[in-house]
């Protein structure tokens, strides 16, 4: 059975860095796609990052690039985010999200497999 934890967020400074982490097990191969998505407050939920696990291609929206890289430990099935010169906009609801299979998407109905979310709060 998948299963997908997200950890690491919490409350920085405009201008500050935060790494998210999310460990994703149950797979029983590389051939499956890891996604972060994030939900701010009245707003739509929207991707942010992506990373195909056998190939380690990424993709990322404009708003984050430059700013934020998905990467992957390979001693485990741990996915980061981590996030640098975050703004107060950044502030929201970030998941993890997995879906099987190879070949990167935005599309949130996409993926199968959530956690359950942590909060990133970006304020002075």
């Amino acid at each position: 059975q998948v299963h997908v934890a997200e950890s690491g967020g919490g409350l920085v400074q405009p201008g500050g860095s935060l790494r998210l982490s999310c460990a994703a097990s149950g797979f029983h191969s590389d051939r499956y796609v890891v996604g972060w998505f994030r939900q701010a407050p009245g707003k739509e939920r929207e991707g942010v990052a992506f990373l195909g696990m056998s190939d380690g291609q990424a993709d990322y929206v404009d708003s984050v690039k430059g700013r934020f890289a998905i990467a992957r430990d390979f001693a485990g099935n741990t996915i980061y985010l981590q996030m640098d010169s975050l703004q107060p906009e950044d502030t929201a609801i970030y998941y993890c999200a997995s879906r099987s299979g190879i070949g990167l998407t935005r599309t949130s109905l996409h993926y199968n497999y959530w956690g359950r979310g942590t909060q990133v709060t970006v304020s002075a």
